[in-house]
């Protein structure tokens, strides 16, 4: 699972890149200085996992990981090939989630693609350009389906021609299909498209060093995606924090709270969660998509712990560290024993037993 960090050129995407990975790559005040997308592995902050790593006296910590591409930025007619569009558009197509970065802070020092800036309008620029790909993509696949079914017959792709053709007055309009509900059956359709606007996405308002933006504008952008994820955070100041150690940190009084809140939504937004592992050679998180059964779960660790699958011992992971033991814990009666068709929750500490 990864996420795609997508916005105008010089709003700081490569600058939060940067500060989300330690990794150093170019950036430059000019546009278009990311050309090829850079990935990076980051760890997913989790505070469970470092109590359970201390009751278990672990040797190894192992936390859940999740990647992020920075992608080049994007201009007003990208999607007819303008500043490089159609190669970044292709990248965007290939994550599962977007970070969409949005500057909110002046200053002449950076210059700005459009010489203003304008948050809202700024991201429309994006969202209609994310719209017009797909647009094209979906009416081709609309002129493909029409000269299939001329006579009506074929039930599916009548369905199929209703629910794209909706999907293309959405598009039209500007409307990020994320926003929208669907059914099963519909996304099961819209999936073999891959369109860009039904990831997904996180709005980040990158702020000056005050961190301050006006409610009114994250009002205006909690509105524009329908309640989803925005954030708010400085990308230079977070840059900055990622050169030093957390003892540093620690003696300034700092945390590397936006990044934490950034990378920690990214992983929700992906519908993802954690379970748990531990013992004293390790304490590790396991990522899942939520909705997944035991058996899935333990597939996580190796696909022959899902084949044989017997059962598993369940205990939340508060509840494991208020019993003081494993020992109290079973005695108290907090370990359950579950099945095949127990469906694996957030913050589980789970011992497979397999065939």
């Amino acid at each position: 699972m990864n996420i795609g960090i997508v916005g105008l050129p010089n709003v700081g995407k490569s600058t939060l890149f940067k500060a989300l990975t330690k990794k150093q790559i170019d950036i430059a005040n000019y546009p278009f200085c990311t050309i090829e997308p850079n990935t990076g592995i980051v760890k997913v902050p989790d505070e469970r996992l470092e109590k359970l790593a201390v009751f278990s006296h672990s040797e190894k910590i192992l936390p859940a990981a999740m990647e992020f591409v920075d992608i080049a930025g994007l201009v007003a007619g990208a999607s007819k090939g303008e500043g490089l569009g159609n190669a970044f558009l292709a990248h965007i197509r290939l994550v599962d989630a977007i970070a969409h970065v949005v500057r909110t802070f002046e200053g002449t020092d950076v210059i700005h693609v459009s010489g203003k800036t304008d948050p809202l309008a700024d991201a429309e620029v994006i969202n209609i350009e994310l719209a017009l790909s797909d647009l094209a993509v979906l009416q081709k696949r609309l002129d493909t389906l029409r000269g299939k079914m001329k006579s009506g017959s074929d039930t599916e792709s009548v369905a199929r021609l209703a629910l794209y053709q909706d999907v293309e007055k959405l598009l039209e309009r500007g409307v990020m299909l994320y926003t929208q509900e669907w059914t099963p059956e519909q996304r099961e359709l819209l999936r073999e498209l891959n369109l860009i606007t039904l990831k997904p996405m996180i709005y980040v308002l990158n702020t000056d060093e005050t961190g301050i933006v006006s409610p009114e504008i994250v009002e205006a952008f909690k509105h524009k995606s329908k309640d989803q994820a925005v954030i708010t955070l400085c990308a230079k100041q977070e840059a900055d924090m990622a050169e030093l150690t957390d003892e540093e940190l620690e003696e300034l009084g700092m945390k590397r709270t936006g990044l934490d809140r950034l990378i920690v939504q990214g992983y929700a937004t992906l519908g993802l969660i954690t379970y748990f592992t531990t013992g004293p050679k390790e304490a590790r998180a396991w990522t899942i998509n939520k909705g997944m059964t035991a058996p899935q779960a333990a597939g996580k660790i190796h696909t022959d712990f899902e084949k044989g699958f017997i059962r598993a011992e369940v205990i939340s992971w508060k509840d494991l560290l208020d019993a003081g033991s494993e020992v109290a814990a079973k005695e108290k009666g907090l370990i359950r024993l579950e099945g095949k068709t127990y469906i694996a929750q957030d913050g589980d500490v789970m011992v497979f037993h397999f065939n």
